[in-house]
Parts: C-alpha cells; sequence; structure tokens
C-alpha cells in the first residue's frame, strides 16, 4: 500500500499527496478516555497490519490528562495522577511520547495512522505535514498560526502550533511500529484558563518546566470560532491539499480490540509482567521531540 506521507511541494507550499483514499473517523467514546486513546492504538495496530487503508480520526474528545512513559518514571508521577484526578481528569497513557497534556471539553484530538515498511525513515516529514496541516487551518479562519517551539510551553516540540509566536494552542507527538505509524496530538479551543491552573500544578510536581503564559487556545484569539468551524477548516485544508476523504465508523471488533489494549493506556493499572506501557517501548528524540518506537508490535 503506498505510503501517503507528503514528498513534494509545489509552487504555494502545499504537498501533493496520493490520491489513496484516508478514511475519516469522526466516532466518539464519551467519558471513557482510556478507551479513546485505545481505540486509536487498535487503529494503528490495524492500518500497519494493512487490514484497513490509512486512517484519521478527528473527534471531540472527553476531559483526559494524558502522560507518557517518560513521566511515569518521575518521582512526582504518583502525585501527579492524585492531582488529574482531583482536578476531574482521568489520568491517560498516551500512544505517543513526550510530555503531559491535556483533553479539554473544547478541544479537538486527532490520530492519524499510516501503512510504512519505513516509518522509522520518515518520522520528521509527517511531523512537518502535520503541523502545516493545522497552521494552514488556522489560517483560514483569519489567525496567524505559526510552526516552532515557544520557551517554556508544556510537552514542547519544534512541530508544535502557537498563535502569534505567543501561545501554543496545539502539540504532538508521533509513535512508530512495524509496518506503520501514528501521529496524534490535541488543538486547545478554550478553557485556557484551566488548561494553565491544571498543567502547572503537574508540570510543577514532575518536576519540569512550564510558563503557564505559553499555554492558550484559538477563542483567546478569536472568541466566535468553536470546535466545529475549526474541524470544518481542517477537513476542507484535507481535501484542497488533495486528498480523498471516506467517511467511516468504527465496527464491534475494534472496539473489542481496543479493550484488551485498556490496560497499557491505564497509568493506575499493571501489566501481567509488572509494568505498564512503558516497558513495551523505546523511546528516542527526533526533531525536538520524543518519539516512540514500539518493535513488538505485528
Amino acid at each position: 500500500m503506498p505510503n501517503s506521507t507528503p514528498t513534494e511541494s509545489d509552487v504555494d507550499g502545499r504537498r501533493h499527496h496520493s490520491k489513496e483514499p484516508l478514511r475519516l473517523h469522526r466516532d466518539q467514546f464519551p467519558n471513557r478516555p482510556i478507551l479513546d486513546t485505545a481505540i486509536s492504538h487498535a487503529m494503528l495496530r490495524r492500518v500497519a497490519a494493512g487490514v484497513v487503508g490509512n486512517s484519521l480520526r478527528l473527534y471531540l474528545p472527553s476531559r483526559a490528562l494524558l502522560f507518557s512513559s517518560l513521566d511515569a518514571r518521575r518521582p512526582g508521577f504518583v502525585r501527579a495522577l492524585e492531582l488529574a484526578v482531583e482536578a476531574g481528569f482521568p489520568p491517560v497513557t498516551r500512544l505517543a511520547g513526550g510530555q503531559a497534556a491535556m483533553f479539554l471539553d473544547e478541544s479537538i484530538a486527532f490520530a492519524w495512522a499510516t501503512r510504512d515498511v519505513d516509518a522509522h525513515l520518515r518520522i520528521r516529514p509527517r511531523f512537518e505535514a502535520l503541523a502545516e496541516w493545522i497552521a494552514r487551518s488556522l489560517r483560514r479562519l483569519g489567525l496567524d498560526a505559526r510552526v516552532g517551539e515557544i520557551p517554556g510551553e508544556y510537552c514542547p516540540g519544534e512541530f508544535s502550533v502557537n498563535l502569534g509566536g505567543r501561545v501554543k494552542v496545539m502539540g504532538v507527538g508521533q509513535r512508530v511500529i512495524r509496518g506503520g505509524a501514528h501521529i496524534g496530538g490535541v488543538l486547545t479551543v478554550a478553557q485556557t484558563g484551566l488548561l494553565r491552573q491544571t498543567l502547572a500544578e503537574i508540570y510543577e510536581v514532575l518536576g519540569l518546566e512550564f510558563h503557564e503564559q505559553t499555554a492558550g487556545g484559538v477563542a483567546d484569539f478569536d472568541e466566535s470560532l468553536d470546535c466545529e468551524q475549526i474541524l470544518a477548516a481542517m477537513i476542507e485544508e484535507l481535501s484542497e491539499s488533495g486528498y480523498v476523504l471516506e467517511a467511516q465508523t468504527f465496527d464491534e471488533s475494534i472496539i473489542g480490540e481496543a479493550e484488551q489494549l485498556l490496560p497499557l493506556h491505564d497509568p493506575q493499572a499493571k501489566s501481567p509482567s509488572g509494568g505498564g506501557l512503558g516497558t513495551l517501548l523505546r523511546a528516542s528524540r527526533h526533531a525536538g521531540k520524543t518519539v516512540v518506537q514500539e518493535e513488538s508490535e505485528n
């Protein structure tokens, strides 16, 4: 199956894409944030195995505090889990590496799985394509969206998207397995006071740097924009960039697969081997972002 990661730029800076259909999922699993992440994991496995074609989830998530396997190794991790629960954000072990991030009621989550037997060779192009897609989508709405890290931002990375060079609104991470890759993250729309306050407490106990003023959402710059308007812009940008989008719905079988993956994404659970997701993964640094590479699957 051809790889859909962009490889060439045309005169207006956009990317040419293959005409292979991109499966678009808008499914939501309200109030089950661990299942939500496990669904994206199961989707990645299916795509990497060639069971289904390249797939993109665009959805409105339930509240969650997303931790990485690297966070779990920090001395303050147990207290960070407690703080997340106290704040009303169930803790979830995320698919990708990085540092703690949040799903808010007014945010947009994305999870993009691609079939690629050489996925480990195209880590940077996937980051570039994803970040530019988000930035262009926000520019369509009149926002000064830029790609790049702001000093002191949460879950820092070269391919964060910010507004005006001042406030991070999108974070992204990546995971590579045999046969494919997942790139995903969250775009914050509103509720940014809650975002700053909660992350400040979490990052303090984890011993990580975080400057609260660097975190925000789209509504801080244009209160008239809501999640559905932004989602529409994101989908329009994909279509105009050459993707052929096919609306899809997850079937019962993938939910069953995801339920078997739940312990891997519950940071308060223990696997039979006595560890969580971190016992299965190895992390590496690419382009300023920790990339989880899971070699044992498939």
